[in-house]
């Protein structure tokens, strides 16, 4: 069954957003996503990206209090991966902290650094584990910090935002890599918060900035901009990208054109990197459907295990065998003592006690 069950992998979706995870049209994302899973589906919440800090437990616990009331009529089964740093207690090694991600249904990964989530993650047991979860069909949910992080190269927003080191980029995580796609990733495209004095567009970044670092990627790389609001929903099975939300996605690429577009590149700014890049410019408003192959042509031949050791995809084939033969019914009483508990167990177990509350 586990070779039958390797030779029947298919990558699940996966959704990135610009930002508002946990607002309106975040709901609607997540309804979109949840309402092809079974009932009770498994959402594991990495919370790695915000593990520099102090809080971090509630800047990912907000996200699960968001879905546990806002989306339980799916009655979701919640599990945060505490894998804040290596060499913790929390490691993203650790085979015991990381083990929920290998019966997920759902995995989500959000607010952060995308620096810091870029180097706790990079070759990680829970990065393979994530990659082999996907691979087996689940769905993955990225926000802020974590859809810079899977880009080819990383935007290291803080560093030149907050701290003003020169423009630069990091080596990024390179999810769709193996997949022959190399793409970067720009959520809070539209951002607006600097107002009339300061222009936050482009991440933060500013349009003029934003030019300049366009200059230093590769010719053949794809940059995808994600506005406020906005996701962008990739299904690999069914060959197409999904705009949901207040605003849309732009598409810089040096390949074939799409037709006529119907709106003005210098209004947008983007005049000059398309110029110097002899790039096309894309944009797909809320509610467009696209072929995948415009933006991110899966290619359907990757084999599931590339680029994973082979005790994690066996480990993953295993998993899913024993999920497929019967899954396991939620706990009817968890425990009231959340220390009792192994980290893998303590988000979901803050989030039955706030219920009692």
């Amino acid at each position: 069954m586990v070779d039958e069950l390797s030779k029947q992998s298919k990558p699940g979706p996966v959704v990135l957003f610009g930002s508002g995870e946990t607002s309106a049209s975040g709901r609607k994302v997540f309804d979109r996503a949840l309402r092809k899973l079974q009932q009770a589906p498994r959402l594991t919440l990495l919370e790695t990206p915000a593990g520099f800090e102090l809080n971090s437990a509630r800047v990912i616990g907000r996200v699960a209090d968001f879905i546990g009331h806002r989306l339980q009529n799916y009655a979701p089964q919640l599990r945060v991966v505490p894998a804040r740093k290596r060499g913790t207690d929390y490691s993203p090694d650790d085979p015991e902290v990381v083990a929920p991600l290998l019966e997920s249904d759902l995995i989500f990964m959000g607010p952060g650094s995308p620096s810091y989530a870029v180097r706790q993650l990079k070759d990680s047991l829970a990065w393979y584990y994530l990659l082999a979860r996907h691979r087996l069909g689940a769905t993955l949910v990225l926000a802020s910090a974590a859809t810079i992080a899977i880009s080819a190269f990383a935007l290291p927003v803080y560093e030149i935002y907050k701290v003003g080191e020169d423009l630069h980029w990091k080596e990024g995580l390179d999810f769709f890599g193996p997949y022959g796609l190399p793409l970067v990733f720009i959520p809070h495209w539209n951002n607006q918060e600097g107002g009339e004095e300061l222009d936050t567009s482009r991440c933060f970044m500013g349009r003029a900035r934003f030019a300049a670092l366009m200059e230093m990627l590769p010719a053949d790389l794809t940059v995808v901009g994600i506005d406020e609001h906005t996701a962008l929903i990739m299904d690999p099975q069914g060959g197409e990208c999904h705009v949901v939300g207040a605003g849309g996605v732009t598409l810089i690429h040096t390949g074939p054109g799409h037709g006529d577009e119907a709106f003005d590149l210098h209004a947008s700014g983007l005049d000059v990197v398309a110029e110097a890049r002899a790039a096309h410019v894309h944009q797909y408003p809320n509610g467009e459907t696209f072929p995948l192959s415009e933006c991110c042509p899966f290619d359907a031949l990757l084999s599931p295990q590339r680029d994973l050791p082979a005790e994690v995809w066996q480990r993953a084939l295993a998993v899913q065998a024993q999920l497929e033969a019967g899954r396991k019914p939620p706990d009817e009483h968890p425990p009231t003592n959340c220390a009792s508990r192994s980290p893998n167990w303590a988000g979901r177990c803050r989030i039955r006690q706030r219920g009692r509350s």
